[in-house]
């Protein structure tokens, strides 16, 4: 009887694991669908939406032929009118001009390669570490007989969390033999086309704000010098200087602007003398109306008059200090002679 049980049983269990694992089963296997996989077209963001989001962040570069062109031509620059520039803004000092970005170097430099990425201009020369990128030699404005070159360097800013991007351009005669070497100068060859490329970078940048706030940083890029160029520091002697890694025309401007966007009463000042005269009253809040009211005697007949400092600039090689001084030696004048450095030094813009 249980022979005949097992011969009936037989048939079933092999007619149930090919119903389970078969090429028609509940568990086939699976392994070679992808050959009869359907190539679909590419998504397509609806017209109604922002379709800015799914930008690529880092533009992958087309292969380069073996045998480069030397030059290539230089797309114009966007006009400056295009767009805002939240986060992003031009300083000018002199002849002297640049870009101010509330992102770190690290942050600045995948995009600054994007841009020339983007232009389809090569770069010659990469330096992470010291924030410099060369371009290759170019033809701007179909010029057939000068050509072009440009070097961007990135620079930590006044604080922490912005950078200064600085912009060169080299021009030589296409007539001469090709530089091996170059000797980049201290200012452009051009301003006009400097300014171009600042005005056309500058726009870039803004017009992808959102996105390098919320990108990744480059590892090679984040050697770049982090010290800000605005620190205070207390000397050896307990004095506290404004030091700033500034060449003295810009430190004097941002100073003087600082004082004012704080609405410091400015006495006297003397640029070729390197002083500014302030008077200089302890700013309205609870605790200084309170402990510097007294100290200064506030409620008699000399209330909120402050005391008069003088803002100096020493150079120093490399860097600016900045120092106030005045007629008083009193704990209470060198409280106020430090609230007034560090006020400067968070207006400093």
């Amino acid at each position: 009887m249980r022979r005949q049980l097992v011969f009936v049983l037989l048939p079933l269990l092999f007619t149930s694991c090919n119903y389970l694992t078969g090429e028609n089963g509940m568990f086939r296997d699976r392994g070679a669908d992808y050959r009869e996989a359907l190539v679909l077209p590419p998504m397509v963001v609806p017209p109604e939406l922002d379709s800015f989001t799914l930008d690529q962040l880092y533009v992958v570069p087309e292969t380069l032929p073996v045998n480069p062109v030397v030059f290539d031509r230089v797309p114009l620059p966007k006009p400056i009118e295009t767009g805002g520039r939240e986060g992003v803004i031009i300083q000018s000092i002199n002849d002297s001009r640049w870009i101010i970005i509330d992102a770190t170097p690290a942050q600045v430099w995948p995009l600054i390669r994007d841009y020339w990425t983007q232009l389809q201009i090569a770069l010659d020369y990469e330096n992470p570490g010291s924030g410099i990128l060369d371009t290759a030699w170019v033809e701007v404005d179909s010029d057939l007989e000068t050509r072009h070159k440009y070097r961007v360097r990135i620079e930590p800013g006044l604080h922490s969390g912005y950078s200064e991007i600085y912009v060169i351009h080299l021009e030589n005669l296409r007539s001469d033999p090709t530089p091996v070497v170059i000797n980049w100068p201290i200012v452009s060859s051009t301003a006009e086309r400097e300014r171009q490329i600042l005005d056309s970078l500058s726009q870039y940048l803004a017009d992808r704000n959102d996105i390098y706030q919320a990108s990744s940083a480059s590892l090679l890029a984040g050697s770049i010098e982090t010290a800000r160029k605005a620190n205070l520091i207390e000397t050896a002697s307990g004095d506290q200087v404004l030091q700033l890694r500034l060449a003295y025309d810009r430190a004097w401007v941002l100073v003087r602007s600082a004082l004012e966007e704080a609405n410091v009463a400015i006495l006297e000042s003397d640029r070729e003398q390197k002083f500014i005269n302030v008077k200089f009253s302890p700013q309205e809040t609870d605790e200084a109306s309170g402990f510097f009211g007294r100290i200064l005697g506030r409620g008699d007949n000399n209330a909120g008059e402050g005391l008069d400092f003088s803002v100096k600039f020493l150079e120093t090689g490399t860097t600016v200090d900045v120092i106030a001084e005045s007629g008083e030696n009193s704990p209470e004048a060198v409280l106020l002679q430090r609230e007034l450095l560090q006020l400067i030094n968070d207006n400093l813009t």
